[in-house]
């Protein structure tokens, strides 16, 4: 098994990858971005979010670096922008207007895809984190280890977000008002790090 999986790399990326994704910490910016939709809108709208992060970081992952010199394109330019339309969509959840422009969950606005799939799950951390770790790699277990390990935690967003409907029943129509408003907050002050970090890094390399 050593010979085709290198155990302490998909470990290195799994608590990586983690860390960053955080699924845990989705649940309540899941709940706030799903709160108007039903139960079945919700499985599906966990399903589309997961697909869209994956497919990033595996397009990130192969094609990446290739992608951004050909576009000119820093990574701190990516990791700014992805910060401004976080800050977007918390001001939105703040407001109540994610809400009022979403009655019935059928919205025109996927929020499956964005922000949820990108770039909250999928975003300039986790893609970033990604390209190192292909750079790095130079053997086909070191490929199998980054797979498995991308595979394992978008599997434990999925779970994270798939049971986010019990927390909801639990909660009722009052608390999930009261934990879309605590998402908000928190995910402005995601996006506010995320450009601080963008910002510092321009300075660096200027």
């Amino acid at each position: 098994m050593s010979d085709l999986l290198d155990v302490r790399l998909f470990t290195s990326v799994f608590i990586t990858l983690f860390v960053i994704m955080d699924p845990p910490g989705t649940v309540p910016i899941f709940l706030g971005l799903t709160g108007a939709m039903s139960r079945k809108q919700r499985n599906r709208a966990a399903r589309q979010a997961i697909l869209v992060a994956f497919g990033v970081i595996v397009v990130f992952a192969l094609f990446g670096q290739q992608l951004l010199q050909y576009m000119h394109i820093s990574l701190p330019a990516l990791q700014a922008s992805g910060g401004l339309l976080l800050l977007l969509v918390a001001m939105e959840l703040l407001t109540g207007k994610m809400e009022e422009a979403q009655p019935s969950g059928n919205g025109k606005v996927n929020v499956a895809l964005v922000p949820l799939g990108t770039p909250l799950l999928a975003g300039p951390g986790a893609i970033v984190a990604t390209m190192v770790y292909v750079k790095q790699a130079d053997h086909a277990d070191a490929w199998v280890a980054i797979a498995l390990a991308i595979l394992a935690v978008h599997v434990c967003l999925y779970l994270a977000m798939r049971f986010a409907g019990l927390i909801h029943r639990v909660l009722g129509e009052s608390g999930t008002t009261l934990v879309t408003r605590v998402a908000g907050l928190l995910l402005a002050a995601i996006a506010v790090q995320m450009v601080a970090d963008a910002v510092i890094a321009f300075v660096q390399t200027a």
